[in-house]
């Protein structure tokens, strides 16, 4: 089994990358800037006796995503799970958000998704099976003031979720989403210890999450635990959105 991961030299993606392999996956890690953390990664799997290859591609570019997904085919074989975890976060009033954050934002978190996708699907649908996982946000439920763009972009992919569901459910290919609230990761950079304590206080559960507890829901949504699951979006919060 081969699971294809965007944006997994770090974080969420590459705790997924590490949990796929402990289930006996080939693990593609895709990665754009970080190659130092893409390398730490597939070290630790290989080293733990697993299979693991990187593979650099800047996903905003169609036929990058593309080359991306024939590389995965090549090297590892056919792709069974598409983990779209890539994304990126920039944070400002409207007014205040340039074009160039705009394309930046979108073109990662919505472009990137949808391009990874589109080239995974046609040998899913040939064998009749597949599961696909995006990663949104819980901004991308309720929204979050000063996190338009991010939260636009991640409401973008659940839409994205629930209607592939209906388009591929007939090819038996299933299509999920994850929405992580506040997890211990860089993407917390612009979040000073206030607003992190802030944010427990607003969680049932009064802490942040690990990557590795998303990382295990990601998984569940592969698995065959999960067989009659599909359009649905889990929230995976501590509680937050209740």
């Amino acid at each position: 089994m081969v699971v294809l991961i965007t944006g997994a030299s770090s974080g969420i993606g590459a705790a997924c990358a590490l949990e796929f392999a402990k289930h006996g996956y080939s693990v593609a890690v895709n990665y754009n800037k970080n190659d130092a953390g893409a390398l730490e990664v597939v070290n630790a799997i290989n080293d733990a006796g697993g299979v693991a290859k990187s593979f650099h591609a800047d996903i905003r570019d169609t036929n990058i995503a593309a080359e991306l997904v024939y590389n995965v085919r090549v090297e590892l074989g056919e792709i069974d799970v598409l983990v779209n975890n890539a994304g990126v976060y920039v944070g400002g009033l409207v007014q205040e958000i340039t074009d160039e954050e705009y394309d930046y934002v979108m073109d990662t978190n919505v472009r990137g998704t949808f391009s990874v996708t589109r080239a995974v699907l046609p040998s899913m649908i040939a064998k009749k099976q597949g599961a696909i996982i995006n990663i949104s946000s819980m901004w991308g439920e309720v929204g979050a003031s000063y996190e338009t763009l991010y939260s636009m972009s991640k409401a973008a992919i659940i839409g994205f979720t629930k209607a592939l569901a209906k388009e591929v459910g007939p090819s038996n290919i299933r299509v999920n989403c994850v929405s992580p609230g506040v997890i211990d990761t860089s993407m917390n950079v612009d979040f000073s210890a206030k607003d992190i304590d802030a944010l427990c206080d607003e969680t049932p559960l009064h802490r942040i999450g690990t990557p590795t507890e998303i990382a295990k829901a990601v998984y569940f949504l592969a698995s065959h635990r999960s067989s009659f699951i599909t359009g649905q979006n889990l929230g995976v919060n501590g509680g937050f959105t209740i």
